[in-house]
């Protein structure tokens, strides 16, 4: 379990980078002179690239050489956020941003894997958590304390202390991770693609897709959120940052051991699903009556939308088994990504239209209500019929590939 700690503390990093940037907007905006809808496509960017690079990257990405992925993409990852402390301009620091989103987006997919790999198949819920737990303590440690170091230092100190971690977990893994297990009949190219027209491999991702549409796309805009006068008029963020990331934290670690208990993802995710909407629509009707209201169903928010990764990345896993689960992981975290991007990309607009922002966690808890849907009908349909096939069937043989 040592190596899945070692593990964790680059998604820690991954973590502290993807959200200390909800809490930067209006610093770096000042900096660069941008509105905040402008330099929150900075999220936008990294989330699109991460989107794109989890599921292209760890399809071809040679079976033999995971353990050279995860050291190369944690590399990218680290030398881009060195980078992006470093640009002048907003347009260079949009590329450093997808630069990183590159890294980040394989380096996630891999450890995810990777922790699989290295614990026995009974506490493959607790090595995913740690991975989780590791993203989300990123976020309730990293990001209010990002935020004070970019109030004392400038942010670009901040992203200097990201890439320090990175650099920590590298040398770390590049000096004790041994080569990974490949899988027995590693799947070739042609193999893996059948993984993305899997229904059930579809309707799960679907259902993390639209999970992070509502819940971090409108995370990207806390701050400006609870800034608005129906909410509570609140200048200072970091305690309901806290609350979030807190309620994160328990949720990534808590899960993992219930999966391990339940066995039952499809359940679990109905559940956390009809919590996320019930959070969301709190949050709105609780901040308007007080903040310090709002503060339990934002952790309830947090708690949920980290909680959700962990049973689908195991039913993923299950649905596939070895041969087919680093590429349906793979795809899971760039539908979560590309619905951060997607759901900051839309709040961004609605703020550049000037839009009543307290609309915006009534809008999430409509996409969470699609995404509950999608999972009472779509992921329930495609494991019942999975479930009647025999498990030689559901796998694409390895003689097949010829």
């Amino acid at each position: 379990m040592k190596l899945v700690y070692l593990l964790g503390l680059g998604a820690f990093a991954l973590g502290l980078d993807a959200y200390v940037t909800a809490g930067l907007l209006p610093v770096i905006a000042d900096d660069f002179d941008a509105s905040v809808s402008a330099t929150g496509q900075m999220v936008t960017t990294f989330t699109l690239a991460y989107a794109i690079a989890s599921p292209i990257f760890a399809t071809l990405l040679s079976a033999q050489r995971q353990r050279l992925g995860l050291l190369s993409s944690l590399a990218v990852f680290t030398v881009a956020n060195a980078a992006s402390a470093l640009v002048p301009t907003l347009p260079l620091l949009l590329i450093t941003r997808a630069l990183a989103g590159v890294g980040a987006g394989l380096y996630l997919a891999l450890a995810a894997s990777a922790a699989a790999a290295l614990v026995s198949k009974e506490r493959r819920g607790r090595g995913l958590a740690i991975i989780m737990g590791g993203m989300s303590s990123g976020t309730v440690i990293g990001v209010p304390v990002g935020v004070l170091v970019a109030q004392h230092f400038g942010w670009r100190a901040t992203l200097w202390a990201v890439s320090v971690i990175g650099l920590v977990s590298f040398l770390g893994l590049a000096l004790r991770l041994p080569a990974l297990p490949a899988p027995d009949g590693a799947p070739t190219l042609r193999q893996r693609v059948t993984v993305l027209t899997d229904p059930r491999v579809a309707s799960i991702v679907g259902v993390s897709f639209l999970a992070a549409t509502a819940s971090l796309g409108l995370y990207t805009y806390f701050a400006p959120v609870m800034a608005d006068e129906s909410m509570g008029g609140v200048e200072n963020i970091t305690p309901y940052l806290w609350a979030w990331g807190i309620g994160g934290v328990l949720g990534s670690i808590l899960i993992g051991t219930l999966v391990d208990k339940v066995r039952r993802p499809y359940t679990l995710v109905v559940g956390i699903m009809a919590l996320l909407v019930v959070a969301l629509v709190a949050f709105r009707v609780t901040a308007s009556i007080h903040p310090l209201v709002a503060l339990l169903p934002i952790a309830v928010w947090g708690a949920v939308g980290w909680a959700l990764q962990v049973p689908q990345q195991h039913d993923l896993l299950a649905a596939r088994g070895d041969s087919g689960g680093t590429t349906a992981v793979a795809l899971n975290e760039s539908a979560l990504y590309l619905g951060s991007a997607v759901g900051s990309g839309l709040g961004g607009l609605a703020f550049s239209l000037h839009w009543d922002s307290s609309l915006l966690p009534l809008l999430a808890a409509g996409a969470a209500a699609l995404g509950l849907l999608l999972q009472v009908t779509g992921v329930r349909v495609s494991t019942a019929r999975g479930a009647k096939q025999p498990a030689a069937e559901t796998a694409v043989p390895a003689e097949s590939a010829s």
